[in-house]
């Protein structure tokens, strides 16, 4: 008796139709892109680094993890766009105001890299370090940075060669800066340049000053007509890991030159 049961229950389980397997991956696929898009919508959102404004920090190539939890939730965070530097594909939340970003908020922190929206045009994503928080006296001397009055500490280091070329042929002057919070970055310095020696900026209330670490290959709020200050409406996010970095001249779908273009030293770089 038991061994009849046995084959028939076999027998049942073998007889499965073939679209009950196929309802059943397509459950597993759909259930795997909610989860990617809920994380991709309120926690992390990947963008792609086209420029070199941020040498030798982030270079063309890198591809970042985004916190959308840093400063809170407000009106850009939930954009869909892929590059820091592209352009934005959907736009959903612009009904909303955010001016404040009540929604989890937290302020921007002295250094950190952040992706924040062109205050020229909404449509385009910037990322740099935040320099000058609200109510600070920003001023570049003679390449040096001021912050209220102080300058920032600026030591030499090594000169710095790209091998992609993305900044000159040669070797670039490369210098490690403190920020009075303790914070460190490298900056490059190609000399004399328009923006080295600028006016005193007050930082509005509720607005930033950001400067890439590229210092004279950025347009930056050095630049009002610009930039020029950022609010905090515009932030989308602070920039936190390196995940992928593929040399500039390979297009990331050439696949079958990743083995050769691959970065594999800058994967999982803290930023």
């Amino acid at each position: 008796m038991s061994k009849n049961t046995h084959t028939f229950a076999s027998t049942q389980a073998s007889e499965q139709k073939p679209e009950e397997g196929i309802w059943e991956t397509v459950k597993v696929i759909v259930q795997a892109l909610l989860i990617a898009f809920v994380i991709r919508t309120f926690f992390y959102q990947p963008f792609n680094i086209p420029s070199e404004s941020m040498y030798p920090t982030l270079k063309v190539g890198d591809y970042l993890f985004v916190s959308k939890l840093s400063y809170g939730y407000g009106r850009y965070s939930f954009n869909f766009s892929f590059g820091a530097g592209g352009y934005t594909l959907v736009k959903c939340c612009d009904f909303i105001s955010f001016s404040d970003r009540a929604v989890l908020a937290e302020a921007p922190v002295r250094g950190d890299v952040a992706v924040f929206k062109y205050p020229q045009d909404k449509s385009i994503d910037y990322i740099k370090r935040v320099i000058g928080l609200p109510g600070d006296r920003i001023q570049m001397k003679e390449g040096v940075l001021y912050i209220n009055g102080e300058a920032v500490k600026k030591e030499p280091l090594e000169p710095y060669f790209d091998p992609d070329g993305r900044v000159g042929s040669g070797t670039v002057d490369q210098y490690q800066e403190t920020l009075p919070n303790g914070v460190t970055y490298r900056v490059l310095d190609f000399g004399p340049g328009s923006a080295d020696d600028t006016i005193e900026y007050v930082v509005p209330e509720n607005n930033y000053f950001m400067m890439g670490d590229n210092r004279d290959n950025s347009t930056d709020s050095r630049f009002q007509n610009a930039v020029g200050f950022v609010p905090i409406e515009n932030f989308v996010g602070r920039a936190d890991i390196i995940f992928f970095s593929l040399s500039p001249n390979t297009p990331i779908w050439h696949f079958w030159k990743w083995p050769f273009a691959i970065r594999w030293g800058r994967f999982f770089n803290l930023l």
